[in-house]
């Protein structure tokens, strides 16, 4: 196990564009806490919580990614899925890892080394978290984005990662963004088989990774073995702007009225920004759930939501 004051994640930091797709490598194949028999023993703790998330192979790029448990059941527990994953025929995800205490300190070991790399470009980081990925063989996970920035870490098995730029409007454009942001909603984030020529695409082994940024679209699939990945997620002052302004966006659109490409109107940006921030400190939209309470809130570590 590599010692705690040593970085577990490696990145080409000097170049780092807190916007941009880049592959990265880790020291996390041994570590204790990602070893079968513990997370085995996290799955138990994770019992009778929202903190796992499980669905059976059969499932396809453009399933819809929070409807996959109940239209692809895998008809066993998660702990029996994680116990015996090669033949499985699942997906389990262990969400929000940083609730547990023992896995808390495999976040902030992940983290403490890097922040300040992070804050040099895009400073502000908060509501850091991890999220634990064991799949059996051809198994994927569907076209969906995320909250926060992802460093994605393949522990163990191959699996192969289609990342597409967040300012890629062509594979998913501004309005799928503000429902996201507004409504935790990704009924619009429709997948083309099309898409796979636009992607950056990452054949991921043991020891490789992918930082992708917020509200990158991605879409990943298993090799012919199981595969095992953590991922470590986090936002920043920036992320937290650009998500109000969705909110806005999402606002006025239901008012009838159209905004421009974000990021194209730097008054417009700023106007939106400050526009949600007094709706979001008021309990409007995007101030309480399905919105992210990232948006509202700058916590340390991240919460269920």
């Amino acid at each position: 196990m590599t010692s705690p004051s040593a970085p577990l994640i490696t990145l080409a930091w000097d170049e780092f564009d807190p916007m941009r797709v880049t592959p990265l490598t880790h020291n996390l194949i041994d570590h204790p806490l990602l070893q079968r028999e513990a997370l085995v023993e996290l799955g138990k703790r994770c019992r009778g919580t929202n903190r796992w998330y499980s669905f059976a192979s059969g499932v396809e790029p453009g399933t819809d990614f929070d409807a996959a448990a109940e239209l692809y059941p895998s008809g066993q527990s998660a702990v029996a899925s994680l116990n015996a994953i090669e033949d499985a025929k699942a997906w389990v995800l262990l969400r929000h890892i940083q609730a547990d205490p023992t896995y808390r300190t495999l976040v902030d070991e992940a983290f403490e080394p890097i922040i300040e790399h992070i804050e040099r470009v895009d400073p502000g980081v908060y509501y850091r978290a991890g999220w634990i990925f064991s799949a059996s063989p051809n198994t994927c996970t569907p076209f969906h984005i995320d909250r926060s920035h992802v460093l994605l870490c393949q522990v163990s098995g191959t699996k192969t990662v289609y990342v597409w730029d967040p300012t890629d409007r062509e594979t998913l454009g501004d309005r799928v963004r503000d429902d996201f942001h507004a409504r935790h909603d990704l009924s619009r984030a429709r997948w083309d088989e099309t898409f796979r020529a636009r992607a950056h695409v990452f054949h991921l082994k043991p020891g490789t990774g992918v930082y992708m940024p917020l509200t990158s679209p991605h879409m990943v699939e298993t090799s012919t073995e199981a595969s095992r990945t953590i991922s470590f997620t986090y936002n920043t002052a920036a992320t937290r702007r650009r998500g109000r302004i969705h909110v806005l966006r999402d606002a006025l659109r239901r008012m009838g009225m159209e905004a421009p490409p974000v990021g194209s109107h730097i008054a417009f940006d700023a106007a939106a920004w400050m526009a949600s921030s007094a709706l979001i400190a008021c309990g409007g939209p995007g101030g309480h759930a399905p919105a992210c309470p990232s948006l509202r809130r700058r916590l340390a570590y991240a919460v269920d939501d």
